[in-house]
C-alpha cells in the first residue's frame, strides 16, 4: 500500500508540499491550515519536520519552497498513489460491468469465470477458472465480446516479461555492427516488437522483419506488460538510460542483451 495511507502524518506533509508548490512560498500556514482542516499548530509541526528533513527550504521569514529532495519524494508519492489507484479500481469492478472476449458460447445471466490471456480479458463458462466470476449481462458466441457484472474476486494476472535488445548507435557503427543472427532468433519470439531509434528499425529490417511498433513504444510496452503481456524492445544505447530506468518505475521485470558484434 502506498505510504501515505499507511502514516497518516506523511499523508499530511504530502498535502503541505502541494500547498507550497502551488502557492508559492508566500502561502501563510494558517491558509494551509484552513484548506486541510487541520490546526495552524499542527502545520507549524509538519513544516519544521519538513524542514528538518530537507523536503523544504526556507526562503525567508516564514516563507517556504519546496526543495529538490521534496519534489522528488513528492513524485515518488504519485507513482506509489497511480499503482494503488490500479488496485482500487481493480477491486470496485464488481460494482461495474466490465468487457471481456467470450471463450465460448455464453448465455445471458450464465456464471463465468474471468481470466486474462495473452494480454486480454476472457470470460469463460468454468466459472471457477481463476479467482475472479461474475455474471454474463447478454448472450455471446464464442469470441464476441460479451459484459460481464457482478464481478467478485480479483483477476490473477502475472505481468508479462520486457525483453530489451541494446544496439549500437549511429556513432559506434548502427545497424552494421549488429549481430543479425542474435538478433533474428531473439526477437524472433511470438510476441510484440517495438523499435527505438531509427537504427534499430534498420537493424530489424536488415534481419528481415518489421516491427509492431515504432512510435509510442514506451507507452506500449509498459501497458502490455501489466496486462500479462511479454514484449520485445529493439533500442539503440543513446535511449537505453530512458528506457530501463521507466521499466524499473513500473516493477517489471527485464532482460537486457546487447547485439553489438564486438561485445563480449
Amino acid at each position: 500500500m502506498a505510504e501515505i495511507f499507511q502514516d497518516k502524518g506523511s499523508a499530511t506533509r504530502f498535502q503541505i508540499l502541494v500547498e507550497i508548490a502551488a502557492s508559492g512560498p508566500g502561502v501563510q500556514q494558517r491558509r494551509i491550515a484552513a484548506k486541510l482542516g487541520i490546526t495552524p499548530q499542527a502545520v507549524s509541526g509538519h513544516v519544521r519536520r519538513l524542514l528538518v528533513e530537507g523536503l523544504i527550504v526556507s526562503a525567508g521569514r516564514s516563507s517556504y519552497r519546496v526543495s529538490t529532495e521534496g519534489v522528488n519524494w513528492m513524485l515518488k508519492m504519485l507513482r506509489e498513489l497511480q499503482g494503488y489507484v490500479s488496485v482500487v479500481q481493480q477491486a470496485v469492478t464488481n460494482i461495474t460491468v466490465c468487457a471481456a472476449i467470450a471463450n465460448s458460447d455464453i448465455d445471458q445471466g450464465q456464471q463465468v469465470g474471468l481470466r486474462m490471456k495473452n494480454g486480454l480479458l476472457y470470460a469463460t463458462v468454468h466459472h471457477r477458472d481463476g479467482n475472479a466470476r461474475g455474471i454474463a449481462v447478454s448472450s455471446a458466441k464464442h469470441g464476441e465480446d460479451v459484459g460481464v457484472s457482478n464481478i467478485e474476486g480479483l483477476v490473477e494476472l502475472t505481468r508479462g516479461k520486457v525483453t530489451v535488445l541494446q544496439i549500437p548507435g549511429i556513432q559506434k557503427g548502427g545497424s552494421r555492427q549488429v549481430d543479425l543472427k542474435r538478433l533474428r532468433t531473439c526477437a524472433g519470439k511470438r510476441q510484440p516488437v517495438g523499435v527505438i531509434g531509427i537504427e534499430a528499425l534498420a537493424a530489424l529490417r536488415r534481419a528481415g522483419m518489421e516491427p509492431q511498433y515504432f512510435y509510442g513504444v514506451v507507452a506500449a510496452v509498459t501497458e502490455s506488460a501489466r496486462c500479462g503481456l511479454s514484449f520485445t524492445v529493439v533500442c539503440t544505447d543513446d535511449a537505453i538510460v530512458d528506457l530501463l530506468k521507466k521499466l524499473e518505475e513500473e516493477k517489471l521485470d527485464y532482460e537486457l542483451i546487447d547485439l553489438a558484434r564486438t561485445a563480449v
